[in-house]
């Protein structure tokens, strides 16, 4: 038989995604809810965020010496997470950026405590290599505060609005600087991918196309 034109050319490789993908964004955005999506479908092994500190409840009711003893853990819990998942062999979405703690190292530590601080995240930092894409989940103050409130988890209603308007102003500056790997930046205000699946799968769908350096989506709302 034989080939048509068509039948001879050859076919484009398929999308192939990073080894590493981070996922990141302020609290209640969505971070674990779409790597667990991504980690099911990629067959990728999913690394999660510390959600035990023991230090949190302290650092909420602004007792002194919490935020240190907070951040300090983080750093340290973080690290070991993302240094073991790498170790081993296969695709690793983390529902966070290791880089990201230094947000919240500035917000709440005193200059002492950063000086300090430094020392170990420079010498943590080093040892992890850069994820090949991350996710940046983005929503407005407004859009976070109702979804910490409509969660309502414990010790979570000790969080100023202020805290989260400054939580939000300082993710956003962290990311319009962030040049260390490809970039998605993911407009979450008008979608409910947690709750919506519609919203999820139009977000799914733009992952499948390959990211370089840094892009924006600004998904439709599914209402």
């Amino acid at each position: 038989m034989r080939r048509t034109p068509e039948s001879r050319v050859a076919k484009a490789p398929a999308f192939e995604p990073p080894r590493y993908i981070a996922i990141e964004g302020p609290l209640r955005v969505g971070k674990s809810t779409l790597a667990r999506f991504l980690a099911d479908r990629m067959h990728a092994r999913r690394v999660m965020d510390c959600e035990d500190n023991p230090f949190l409840a302290d650092f909420y009711r602004e007792k002194r010496g919490s935020a240190f003893r907070v951040q300090m853990y983080f750093l340290i819990e973080r690290h070991r997470r993302v240094q073991e998942a790498l170790a081993a062999a296969g695709t690793v979405i983390a529902d966070f950026l290791f880089e990201k703690d230094k947000i919240f190292a500035y917000l709440n530590l005193d200059n002492e405590e950063l000086k300090l601080y430094e020392r170990y995240f420079e010498r943590f930092a080093a040892e992890l290599p850069r994820p090949g894409l991350v996710i940046y989940l983005q929503a407005s103050p407004e859009v976070l505060r109702e979804r910490i409130e409509r969660r309502a988890a414990p010790g979570e209603s000790r969080i100023s609005h202020e805290y989260v308007e400054e939580v939000a102003r300082a993710y956003d500056h962290f990311f319009f600087r962030y040049a260390s790997s490809d970039l998605l930046v993911v407009n979450t205000s008008e979608i409910d991918f947690v709750n919506r699946n519609a919203d999820l799968q139009q977000l799914l769908r733009r992952l499948e196309e390959p990211v370089k350096g840094t892009q924006y989506f600004l998904p439709l709302g599914g209402g």
